[in-house]
């Protein structure tokens, strides 16, 4: 691909043009020619492997405290207090009844005493234990049935309860029954005091957040609200806003006293995460029980990490938990988070296997973040023949003269393209990244144009092929795909295909909300920088191509006076080993705001008259630049052709 598709091309050469394979080791080949694809994954890849795996750690555990320690962390790929801050009351109860566990007053995760309640009198009651396909422990608690077999993993572990275990099982759960009566009268009462206009808002904003949010599983005891995949009860890829089976849209209208408690306390929960820092806090909820305690136990834990940075006011605690105080202090977080980010690094941890979010403040970079940091430099300056000793003065240097990011520049047709090849090349080689890659938008004079005609619908009809991604795989790499180079020129291209995706994804989202935009599916563009462990487990991409650790650097670009949040992004992927750490997400990001840098520079070139266009990055330049090849090879078409 030389550029984006579809200029001056007739329908019939378009569709001829669709029906040729875009995979690098295809090119020139019909799509859909082999009679079987080249790899196919092991029918448990992903998370139903993972979920086999942990249960059958936790079932050969010699003791109960043994298999929760397995049960809560998925065997080390979560932390265990998200799996702790899922169970409903009744689970919840039983924990603490049994081993005195529970989520409150945690603050590096839960610790299970060693010593289970037990005497040498027969068990009162015999429980169960297990785990379910989503994930959560699952507990056959007094007075409730046997769990049901077609929801687990695999079996049970059955669980002997003493008379003194039940007894304290009781009380605790009149406690939790109590809280949650007192919870759900204050946020009816609270909902009551915004009237219905006011309530109809709250509703709308859910619905957005919802719409324009990454999958997010909450829960409501055994009520589960979600906007992933088919078991959508929420507004996202499945159900349209406004859709009867979207419970938010559902409740539009209705009067708040045929309102159920979990709704109720379903709208005040997301209402509060929300103020406090925008639809993404939402995902700081996944996978967990969305109740007014479990809100204020999020929040607090983040007022600590704000208030741990110097200078500005510290935000004080909330009064009580009451709905009123936990908003003051909502509203508080959002203000300080301001400070904090001028300050100070936020970014987001991802563990994967729940898709649970955490907001993290990061420390200050330390010698090992300069040293990958130093490696890059020193690349840079042998490949752009730049000078400096950081990458700001890398940068410093290329806005002192940036005329030649618009001009042919070694094998690239623009200084911009070389700067974002060698520089994402320096960073796979200096971070050891199994895969590195650098997103954008491929002509910057197309967006200027859109955007001094103010053309917001052509921006938003324009498909994946105006993006570009350049993926930068390590040699070694070819070791995950059986040594096979095609096999790994193939995976950069899907890999720089789904970038562009998501450049195409994030674009609308920095345009005005006009019906074009507001009608066109989008996310809200990313600001700050996350760290995944574990994240090949629901995504089909991530599972098929071993994409367990990764950092992400989204960076801001200002074109034609406009700001694009998430215009460009870096990225960093590790398929086997150690995890990356906050020192390499702190070097990333370094390197990720000089490629926005030089992105912004070329953006005021194209404002000012001149011509920047990418069109290199393609599927033929990823077979090139993987293999060492000339796209189309005839070696290459035999290999296809054989292996079908």
């Amino acid at each position: 691909m030389n550029g984006p598709a579809g200029r001056g091309e007739s329908r019939r050469a378009s569709n001829a043009r669709k029906r040729i394979s875009r995979r690098p080791s295809r090119l020139g080949l019909p799509a859909g020619s082999t009679l079987k694809p080249d790899r196919v994954p092991e029918p448990d890849a992903g998370f139903p492997g993972l979920l086999k795996g942990v249960w059958q750690r936790a079932n050969e555990a010699e003791d109960l405290r043994s298999s929760l320690e397995v049960l809560l962390t998925l065997d080390g790929h979560v932390p265990g207090d998200v799996q702790l801050r899922a169970l409903n009351s009744a689970e919840q109860a039983a924990l603490t009844a049994l081993c005195g566990l529970t989520w409150r007053d945690l603050d590096d995760g839960p610790e299970i005493p060693a010593q289970i309640l037990a005497d040498a009198q027969p068990p009162a009651f015999l429980g169960e234990i297990g785990l379910a396909a989503n994930g959560r422990i699952a507990l056959r608690t007094p007075g409730g049935r046997p769990l049901d077999p077609r929801d687990l993993v695999a079996g049970v572990r059955r669980v002997p309860w003493t008379a003194a275990a039940l007894a304290a099982y009781q009380e605790e759960l009149g406690r939790a029954c109590e809280r949650l009566a007192r919870s759900a009268a204050d946020c009816r009462a609270w909902l009551t005091e915004q009237g219905p206009e006011g309530r109809d808002a709250l509703l709308v904003q859910a619905k957005e957040a919802a719409l324009r949010t990454a999958p997010f599983v909450l829960y409501q005891e055994d009520e589960q609200y979600t906007n992933f995949r088919d078991q959508n009860t929420l507004t996202g890829k499945t159900l349209w806003p406004g859709h009867p089976g979207c419970t938010l849209s559902a409740l539009q209208g209705v009067p708040l006293d045929l309102w159920s408690d979990h709704d109720t306390q379903l709208i005040v929960c997301l209402t509060l995460l929300i103020r406090s820092a925008g639809f993404g806090r939402v995902e700081e909820a996944n996978g967990t029980q969305l109740t007014v305690d479990h809100v204020a136990y999020t929040l607090e834990r983040v007022r600590r990490d704000y208030n741990a940075v110097p200078g500005g006011e510290p935000v004080p605690a909330a009064a009580s938990h009451r709905v009123a105080d936990l908003d003051d202090l909502a509203v508080a977080l959002r203000e300080r988070r301001q400070h904090v980010g001028r300050s100070a690094q936020l970014y987001r941890e991802i563990h994967g296997a729940l898709m649970h979010k955490v907001e993290r403040v990061a420390a200050a970079p330390g010698p090992a973040a300069r040293a990958r940091e130093d490696a890059v430099v020193a690349r840079l300056r042998e490949k752009l023949r730049l000078t400096g000793a950081t990458l700001a003065e890398l940068g410093q240097g290329v806005a002192a003269a940036p005329d030649w990011l618009a001009e042919p520049h070694g094998d690239f047709g623009t200084g911009l393209e070389s700067l974002v090849y060698e520089t994402v090349a320096a960073t796979s080689e200096a971070f050891r990244a199994d895969f590195a890659m650098s997103r954008g938008m491929r002509s910057l004079p197309d967006l200027v144009r859109a955007l001094r005609g103010a053309s917001w619908a052509e921006i938003c009809d324009w498909d994946i092929t105006h993006f570009f991604c350049c993926v930068v795989p390590m040699p070694e790499a070819d070791r995950h795909f059986g040594g096979s180079r095609a096999a790994l020129a193939d995976a950069a291209w899907a890999m720089s295909s789904r970038m562009q995706y998501n450049s195409w994804h994030f674009v609308a989202g920095n345009l005005p909300p006009v019906p074009e935009v507001v009608a066109r599916d989008h996310f809200v563009p990313p600001t700050i920088p996350d760290i995944a462990f574990y994240s090949d487990q629901h995504h089909h991409g991530h599972v098929h191509n071993g994409v367990r650790f990764s950092i992400r650097s989204p960076q801001a670009v200002e074109v034609d006076g406009r700001r694009f949040n998430g215009f460009m992004d870096l990225r960093l992927l590790r398929s086997t080993g150690s995890p990356f750490d906050e020192q390499d997400l702190l070097a990333a990001d370094r390197v990720s705001a000089f490629i926005a840098r030089a992105t912004g520079l070329a953006a005021e070139l194209v404002a000012a008259g001149g011509e920047v266009e990418v069109t290199a990055f393609g599927a033929a330049w990823h077979w090139a630049t993987v293999t060492g090849q000339a796209p189309g090879a005839d070696e290459a078409i035999d290999q296809v052709r054989r292996a079908s």
